[in-house]
């Protein structure tokens, strides 16, 4: 027989399981940012490669928390981008940020990123920039999901947004945080495992 402080080790042991369970786990918390350890994305399960800060500005303005999702964790940006798998990016803006500023900023990168293909991306990009993106207030979020099947889904602040087809496009996109060339050296870092700061 269970004596009465063991039946309380196994109700309390019981509750704290119940409460881990109920509770989404977050993983990685960075500029008051916080992001879950999973995430789930048609069925399977990307994991929190890591977090950074975009910085812009001479003054190195914090604009958002980005944070990056895989199948599995990599500090290796070019291995990444070389397939075209699952992935998903989560830009969680600390500062309010207007619609022009968002625009030009996606269309440069892009363009940066696209090199030679830009011709072949030019609906896609026009694509992105008709989509629901707007003005940011601080707290809101930009996420792009990438599934290789259907494209890139573009969510804003859960209103959801155009799925922009072709890896190429996927991996260009991609490419902008964490490629050669970022506009952002040390969010590409923190994306890619290091330190968020």
């Amino acid at each position: 027989m269970m004596s009465k402080y063991s039946r309380l080790l196994v109700s309390v042991a019981a509750i704290a399981v119940h409460a881990a369970l109920a509770t989404p786990a977050f993983g990685a918390e960075c500029d008051g940012v916080t992001a879950p350890d999973i995430v789930k994305i048609g069925g399977s399960d990307l994991v929190l490669n890591g977090m950074g800060i975009r910085k812009a500005t001479l003054l190195q303005a914090k604009v958002y928390v980005g944070s990056l999702y895989l199948q599995e964790k990599s500090k290796d940006g070019g291995r990444i981008l070389a397939t075209d798998r699952p992935w998903q990016l989560v830009l969680r803006f600390v500062r309010d940020v207007d619609v022009a500023d968002m625009r030009d900023a996606l269309e440069e990168g892009l363009k940066r990123a696209a090199g030679d293909r830009l011709v072949a991306f030019s609906k896609r990009i026009e694509a992105l920039k008709a989509s629901k993106v707007a003005s940011f207030k601080e707290g809101q979020y930009l996420s792009f999901t990438n599934n290789p099947t259907n494209g890139v889904a573009v969510d804003v602040n859960g209103a959801g947004g155009p799925t922009i087809q072709g890896a190429d496009f996927s991996l260009a996109l991609l490419s902008m945080w964490i490629g050669a060339e970022p506009r952002d050296a040390g969010l590409k870092a923190g994306l890619l495992g290091g330190a968020c700061e």
